[in-house]
């Protein structure tokens, strides 16, 4: 298994013999599972400047984002906003969980494409989640893992990483250290 920079695990790849990714929820998957998310949240974003290229360099930026629930609880939608060199960008997620499968599928567009990108799929494992997909990028077949660890409810963390190499290696590319705006 590869490990963030926060020391947690992620899972190995496997794939159905047609080559499609194999995802099995965790025993403990649940609708409830982003519970903790609703509502408004500071994030203080640290993000490679570019990936895939052995890029060291940081960029460190604040952004915000507001989470609620949809269809009686088992979907969620967030808006991210941020300022990149004085242009204002928004992001959207939309999370549905299926009570079947037990997998959560998690779909992102903003507002530099317009375009909703395939769903990373996948189930929180207690107080860890990871979320997977195959996708593209800059020509390459990629995988791309999304990482939660709520394990502090009030400071969760979301990673994300891509692999060229079928998940034998991974690239950490964004952090994001959420924090709740103050009650008041």
């Amino acid at each position: 298994m590869i490990k963030s920079k926060n020391e947690i695990e992620i899972p190995k790849v496997t794939f159905h013999k047609n080559g499609n990714l194999l995802i099995v929820a965790s025993p403990t998957s649940s609708k409830n599972d982003f519970d903790f998310y609703e509502g408004k949240w500071k994030l203080h974003n640290r993000k490679l400047k570019t990936k895939l290229d052995n890029c060291t360099e940081w960029i460190e930026f604040e952004s915000t984002q507001e989470m609620y629930r949809v269809l009686n609880g088992i979907g969620n939608i967030d808006n991210y906003l941020a300022t990149f060199d004085g242009i204002p960008f928004e992001g959207m997620s939309v999370r549905l969980f299926n009570p079947k499968t037990k997998l959560w599928s998690i779909y992102w567009a903003d507002s530099n494409e317009g375009v909703l990108q395939p769903s990373v799929v996948g189930s929180f494992e207690k107080d860890i989640a990871h979320f997977f997909t195959k996708d593209n990028f800059n020509g390459k077949d990629i995988l791309v893992v999304f990482c939660w660890d709520i394990r502090d409810k009030e400071n969760p963390i979301w990673s994300q990483a891509f692999s060229t190499d079928k998940g034998e290696t991974w690239e950490w590319n964004w952090y994001m250290y959420f924090s709740k705006f103050d009650k008041k």
